[in-house]
């Protein structure tokens, strides 16, 4: 099963100083900073999954994450050399979508079949999805009367009207991507029908949208529905899920791909599971820069603390972090320096003791990825970009590492 990691402008800048907290002043980042697939050895996915939204925004709407100029030069350099694919370890794929949750509160998608078409092509991708208009409620129980009322018919009929258009078009266009059509439903009868339409139109690749809410048993649920209409040699994408335990399940329900973000953005954005291993997941040791924490800035210019107190404290979580990477000081002594300042930039949250399991275990120590071996305990600090992505990089090398064993053993346990 083929993973793809969607991106997000997500680099990390080689040369970055640790210890300073510096960029090289000349550094370009577009030139200068790395991809996954480029700081790691053995790619950490099998391809890239761009969307329209995140490149081009929405005219008269919202504006996407890549500059003007940026977006300029994937256009006139195209995917494969604007992602550097092919300077990793592993030549990579890239495939293209609409993003189609950016506008899940529109009456219709605000792109055409041509403008999409446009843009997979242009920028030279691989594959391409259909245009699409996610149904999020799902509920195997409603009546065709109720789908009706929900919206949910006609949000299916919408995908499957310009998923037909978009398989002529780029039929018509002779076109070099290979096309996916979208299914969009809200029960396993109404998925396995949309697959069925999208056969009947001559699709041998179909992706599955609209189940990043669903539980893992509700996606094998329409799996199971979907697999014995299923032609021969039909190929299944699952849109943003990702689900390592039950990779060997979605692989016998017929799924030969996916793509989600869920381990890199856990890395920074989870409570709890922070940084992966084989075995478990740990908490991040959190150092927020002082001048980079809303709560304690507010704090400091009203006057309840004194900035020079803050720096002192953050500079001894810090100091201690390092030298117990070095051997030369104790858990204790770590976690009590962590909770000191803890307790002046949040105050709330009292993590002593899953510090002390991050810690203890030394999780970084037993990785063989490059980051940790380069990086050693910064890796496991939640503390500004540069760390956390590279955190985010370690959790994909480590997911990719998983979903490869589970897929040798064939092992849904």
């Amino acid at each position: 099963m083929r993973f793809f990691f969607p991106d997000s402008q997500d680099q990390v800048n080689p040369s970055f100083n640790f210890l300073t907290e510096e960029h090289d002043p000349f550094r370009v980042r577009q030139r200068d900073d790395l991809y996954a697939h480029e700081v790691l050895t053995g790619a950490p996915f099998d391809g890239l999954l761009v969307s329209k939204a995140i490149v081009d925004g929405r005219v008269g709407s919202s504006a996407g994450k890549y500059t003007v100029a940026q977006r300029h030069r994937l256009y006139r350099e195209g995917a494969r050399r604007f992602f550097r694919l092919d300077h990793g370890h592993t030549p990579l794929k890239i495939m293209g979508d609409c993003g189609a949750f950016s506008y899940v509160s529109e009456v219709e998608p605000p792109y055409t079949v041509d403008e999409v078409i446009d843009f997979y092509h242009g920028c030279g991708f691989d594959y391409g999805i259909s245009v699409d208009h996610v149904i999020f409620q799902y509920d195997p129980a409603a009546s065709s009367e109720a789908a009706k009322k929900q919206g949910w018919v006609d949000r299916q009929r919408i995908t499957l009207e310009l998923a037909e258009k978009f398989r002529d078009r780029s039929d018509a266009r002779g076109v070099k991507f290979t096309a996916y059509g979208v299914a969009q439903g809200w029960s396993p009868e109404s998925y396995a029908a949309a697959v069925e339409k999208l056969q009947d139109l001559g699709y041998q690749h179909v992706a599955l949208g609209g189940m990043v809410p669903l539980k893992s048993r509700d996606i094998l649920a329409c799996l199971d529905v979907v697999k014995p209409v299923l032609k021969d040699g039909t190929e299944v994408h699952l849109l943003g899920v990702s689900r390592c335990d039950d990779v060997p399940k979605f692989a016998e329900g017929g799924v030969t791909s996916f793509d989600s973000t869920s381990p890199f953005r856990q890395a920074f954005k989870d409570d709890r599971d922070n940084f992966y291993t084989p075995w478990r997941t740990y908490v991040a040791l959190r150092v927020p820069q002082v001048d980079g924490n809303a709560k304690l800035k507010a704090r400091i210019r009203s006057g309840e603390i004194s900035q020079g107190k803050a720096i002192d404290l953050e500079r001894k979580a810090l100091d201690q972090l390092r030298r117990f990477d070095k051997d030369d000081t104790d858990v204790e002594s770590v976690v009590e320096a962590l909770r000191e300042y803890s307790d002046l930039w949040d105050g709330k949250s009292d993590r002593s003791s899953q510090y002390r399991e991050t810690l203890t275990d030394r999780p970084w120590r037993d990785c063989s990825c490059d980051l940790c071996k380069q990086h050693g305990i910064e890796i496991a600090i939640f503390r500004g970009s540069e760390r956390n992505k590279r955190r985010g990089f370690h959790n994909l090398y480590v997911f990719e590492q998983q979903l490869r064993a589970r897929q040798a053993r064939k092992d849904p346990a």
